[in-house]
């Protein structure tokens, strides 16, 4: 049965490791637009650093952004949901953090930006952005809190706030190093997925997803055609029904053209 939704992760696997969108996967997509095929995508990426690809979004119009927090609509610049942790519970999470592992250091992502505290190690993307003490920051719901170790490895890490928040937040991993994104309870790229598909009536097993890190777990298990790319995480690899070429080749691209006979 062909799919009738395309749900695609960007860093890693849609989008090169340069940053852009090469020529032959814009064509594709385009070739998917034509037919109708929406294509969706399902990023960890804030809001702020997926603008740069929402020439790519088609006439749906819509991305899943921050792990599943936001739906943004891109035409209309507005968001269509969120699904945000609220400031008590953020601030309840950090003190369990600091508690069970210590040295960690956290910033926020709300719908009107990034900040961090002093000592937070800042990615080179991050520009400047405001600096106070975590309780200062938390002053609105967040779409993401993100927590880092300097020292600790990142799977050792994420092993270590994952055992100590338990229940009370979704802590995932898709860095190269110890950087932990914190979801309200629930949220995933796959349950927010899931909420656009049935607004669509799109079933799950007529989704085709893709992804390389453990954060797109969740979608790979719930879509009912799963590729990982070639050079995803193992736990990736693991879990999807089917590998993909390389991000740096056009792997989505390549098997869409194949699967839609394009």
């Amino acid at each position: 049965m062909t799919p009738k939704l395309v749900a695609t992760d960007l860093d890693g696997t849609l989008v090169r490791a340069d940053g852009s969108v090469s020529d032959y996967t814009r064509s594709v997509l385009a070739a998917l637009e034509a037919r109708g095929v929406p294509v969706i995508f399902v990023t960890g990426r804030p809001l702020r650093w997926t603008e740069v690809v929402f020439e790519h979004v088609g006439s749906l119009g819509l991305a899943i952004v921050s792990n599943g927090a936001l739906v943004w609509d891109v035409a209309a610049e507005t968001p269509r949901l969120e699904r945000a942790i609220s400031a008590d519970l953020a601030l309840r999470v950090c003190e369990v953090i600091r508690e069970a592992v210590p040295g960690s250091a956290f910033a926020v992502e709300t719908i009107h930006g990034f900040a961090m505290e002093p000592h937070y190690v800042r990615h080179q993307l991050d520009g400047e952005a405001r600096r106070a003490p975590i309780e200062e920051l938390v002053d609105e719901p967040l779409l993401k809190l993100l927590a880092r170790h300097e020292e600790l490895p990142a799977e050792d890490y994420w092993a270590q706030v994952e055992k100590a928040t338990g229940d009370l937040v979704t802590v995932t991993w898709s860095s190269t190093t110890a950087l932990l994104e914190i979801s309200a309870p629930g949220v995933t790229k796959a349950s927010t997925l899931a909420l656009v598909c049935d607004e669509l009536g799109v079933a799950a097993q007529d989704v085709i997803a893709f992804g390389d890190m453990p954060n797109d777990l969740p979608m790979l298990t719930w879509a009912g055609t799963s590729y990982a790319m070639a050079d995803a995480h193992p736990s990736v690899v693991a879990c999807a029904t089917h590998l993909a070429p390389s991000h740096e080749d056009d792997g989505v691209a390549r098997v869409l053209a194949g699967v839609f006979a394009l």
